[in-house]
């Protein structure tokens, strides 16, 4: 099988590609847009109107890449709309999951479809500049399931028809996996930070955003997310109300505290995410801000949890 893949993906750098899309949300989207303007043939397919006819469609496309939900319920994360997807790649073709998914998930998927090249890529898309993001990444990560020379190969071919980033790199699935959680979790702690602080300022009477400014001159810690309202970094941080909120940081730093408490034998580090969990929620709670996607993580009980 090897020999197979690493044949088609040393073809496929020197050939036209079809590139085709499973899901059409605004990650999907924009991805599928950027393309169509550089000038690919693009397969779009979703579940949706006008696209949902063109699932048989996606076995004939070369590079077919994967923005489908992932959700994290109150059940743990749910995987099983993407291992669907999955299933429509063609034999020796390349799947690359931009999902946000768990460490070893990639690795899981490739070993149950062995005749095709599974990879990871995670996006970094802003809902708020979606179609600048994509067309102008900052980060092109690879991860691959196997670190031989087929999968190298594979990875290649996916750098090849992304637009150039000033990073990239071809990795093992695990960490590219890990390091969309670690970003996210990241802003979430830094959301809660900054609402703390932002409450401390005002007991003291100090003008918040004098303070931000000085604060955000700091090369270190930059200006984003500095804003006490609306700080989630999306489209939906426009409704009223603090907190980390928006739908990627509720449901990962959700995933990433149990990860953790699975891998990292932690008492302290365990306590410490749930007070960091609990003070956001609190936030996001108390200004109703997001509770949709708050019941959605811990259940409909959740919206009564500073009460």
């Amino acid at each position: 099988m090897e020999k197979c893949l690493s044949k088609a993906g040393s073809s496929l750098i020197s050939q036209g590609k079809k590139i085709g899309f499973i899901g059409q949300g605004w990650i999907g989207k924009n991805y599928a847009d950027d393309f169509e303007k550089r000038g690919f043939e693009v397969v779009r397919y979703a579940l949706e109107e006008p696209h949902i006819h063109n699932g048989d469609k996606i076995v004939e496309c070369d590079i077919v890449f994967i923005a489908v939900p992932t959700p994290t319920t109150p059940s743990g994360f749910d995987d099983s709309i993407l291992r669907q997807a999955i299933k429509k790649i063609g034999k020796g073709k390349i799947a690359v999951i931009k999902s946000t998914i768990l460490p070893g998930i990639t690795e899981s998927i490739q070993a149950d479809n062995p005749d095709s090249f599974i990879l990871h890529s995670p996006e970094f898309l802003r809902e708020s500049s979606a179609a600048r993001d994509a067309a102008n990444p900052n980060r092109n990560i690879i991860g691959i399931p196997l670190d031989n020379e087929a999968y190298r190969q594979a990875a290649q071919t996916v750098l090849s028809v992304l637009p150039k980033a000033p990073f990239e790199l071809v990795c093992p699935a695990k960490e590219a996996e890990l390091i969309k959680y670690m970003g996210n979790s990241f802003l979430y702690l830094k959301v809660v930070y900054i609402n703390m602080l932002y409450d401390l300022a005002k007991a003291m009477d100090c003008d918040w955003d004098i303070v931000a400014e000085a604060f955000a001159a700091d090369p270190r810690i930059g200006g984003s997310h500095l804003k006490p309202v609306h700080a989630s970094g999306h489209l939906d941080s426009v409704k009223s109300g603090r907190g980390a909120g928006g739908h990627c940081f509720i449901k990962d730093y959700a995933a990433l505290t149990e990860l953790y408490k699975k891998m990292v034998d932690d008492e302290i580090g365990h306590k410490t995410l749930n007070a960091i969990r609990d003070k956001n929620i609190d936030l996001l709670v108390s200004s109703s801000k997001d509770l949709d996607l708050l019941e959605g993580v811990y259940g409909p009980e959740i919206t009564s949890y500073n009460q």
